[in-house]
């Protein structure tokens, strides 16, 4: 059964995700494409097994389909599809990519015409008329190519004073993790003093034996290699480079929500923009904290990013919106998480800041708190599920020795505790998974929210 999850539809190789089955998506997103009267499509891909094989199948159907449509230049990130559709007048774009997912994973995330990722709406609509697509025709034309990387690159210099790169040197890792953020970062920043030393950034389908996904069990090489090189920063994007992950100057790991206080505070402080914050349930208190401090009102919304468009197409003015799993995205460059755009405000910061990424860290702990997060992923099975569902109609007023304030089911259930302390557990939209998260003080008692939550779903 073909489902789209949190984004986009994934699967994996050669069981779900054929070349048939393609095709049929491919068809039913052309007719709903048709269906309102849009014609252009941007095609992109990465580099996982026979991506851009799976790319021109979803070209050559579409244009069957009566469609213009085009193909990407060469394997990109899934920023830069959204950036083409929005910035170089299309009505929809695709990527095929399986993200952060394990190497047998691939996938189709649908774009529409605003530039990011589809409404649940129009997923619906697709889903719909997959039930009744006929026989997907695949005439055999040859591929039309629109350039992305370059319009791409030189419209993210434009949001930036490039001069601020210039004031000192700074030695920056980045590990594209096999993927196609690779050599981007050094392509920015190429007139500056920062230089870019690359690692994992050939193409390997198997991501070197790893998921391509920037947390910390799969950073290892990151963080020894900023400590040999004594580099300023570390940063790590997943396999098409919309999420990031940061290494300080010590060669320590720092979990996605700092990342998400940082850039928050750099847009509010530094930036002086004024505006919704919105944050998904699995994002960190310190977001509440800093967006009451400056005044401006946030919003909490289920996970994935097109939770947080479905606020920016409302019509409300967003300044900022992220997710727990290294998403962030700035609606005045593209309503869609980008890492390298995330890593280029992380430099900036930095360098207006004139401290280092662990001092900055530091002085966000002493103005909002603390904040010592964690998550652990089971294996899902139907019971574990309903287990869920149990704890929404039936909240314990208590979990271990902590005492419920507050219930919240936007996405899963979550418990809220009087010092702001929160655990949460859903099922994952993209894998056959339950997430337990949970943030706190300190990690002694993050570790025993967390080991609470496994029990309540066992």
């Amino acid at each position: 059964m073909i489902k789209f999850g949190t984004d986009g539809w994934r699967a994996r190789i050669a069981e779900e995700f054929t070349f048939d089955n393609v095709r049929r998506v491919s068809l039913a997103h052309a007719s709903v494409l048709k269906g309102e009267n849009l014609s252009r499509v941007l095609v992109g891909y990465d580099w996982r097994f026979r991506s851009e094989d799976f790319a021109l199948s979803v070209f050559r159907v579409m244009k069957s389909e009566g469609l213009e449509v085009r193909l990407a230049g060469s394997a990109c990130t899934t920023p830069m599809v959204s950036f083409g559709v929005k910035y170089l007048g299309y009505d929809g774009g695709v990527m095929i990519t399986a993200s952060h997912n394990p190497p047998q994973y691939n996938g189709y995330k649908i774009k529409e015409k605003f530039g990011g990722s589809a409404t649940p709406e129009f997923i619906r609509k697709v889903e719909k008329a997959l039930s009744s697509v006929g026989e997907p025709k695949e005439a055999p034309y040859e591929p039309e190519y629109q350039e992305l990387r370059k319009h791409y690159v030189e419209k993210v210099r434009s949001f930036f004073d490039l001069d601020l790169f210039r004031e000192r040197e700074m030695l920056v890792v980045h590990d594209p993790m096999h993927g196609t953020a690779s050599g981007l970062l050094e392509y920015i920043l190429r007139d500056t003093k920062v230089s870019v030393v690359s690692i994992r950034k050939n193409r390997d389908p198997l991501f070197g034996g790893n998921p391509p996904e920037p947390i910390e069990r799969y950073m290892g090489i990151t963080k020894e290699k900023v400590r040999a090189l004594g580099a300023g920063l570390g940063i790590a994007n997943d396999g098409d480079g919309d999420r990031i992950a940061l290494v300080d100057e010590r060669g320590n790991y720092v979990n996605t929500q700092l990342i998400y206080a940082l850039l928050l505070l750099h847009v509010l402080e530094n930036k002086g923009m004024r505006g919704l914050v919105v944050k998904t349930v699995s994002t960190t208190y310190l977001a509440e904290r800093i967006a009451q401090a400056f005044g401006v009102p946030i919003r909490e919304v289920g996970v994935g990013f097109k939770n947080i468009n479905e606020v920016l197409l409302s019509g409300e003015r967003v300044v900022f919106g992220g997710e727990e799993s290294g998403g962030y995205g700035f609606p005045h460059f593209l309503p869609e998480r980008d890492g390298i755009f995330s890593a280029l405000n992380i430099l900036e910061l930095l360098y207006l800041k004139g401290k280092s990424l662990s001092e900055v860290i530091r002085e966000i702990e002493e103005r909002f708190g603390s904040s010592s997060y964690a998550r652990v992923d089971l294996r899902a099975d139907e019971r574990a599920k309903g287990r869920i569902e149990e704890l929404k109609k039936n909240p314990p007023e208590r979990v271990g020795s902590f005492v419920v304030k507050d219930v919240i089911t936007i996405d899963g259930v979550k418990f809220v505790f009087g010092d702001g302390s929160w655990l949460l557990m859903r099922a994952s939209g993209t894998e056959p998974l339950i997430r337990v998260y949970a943030e706190s003080p300190n990690e002694e008692r993050t570790r025993e929210l967390l080991s609470a939550g496994e029990e309540l779903v066992k």
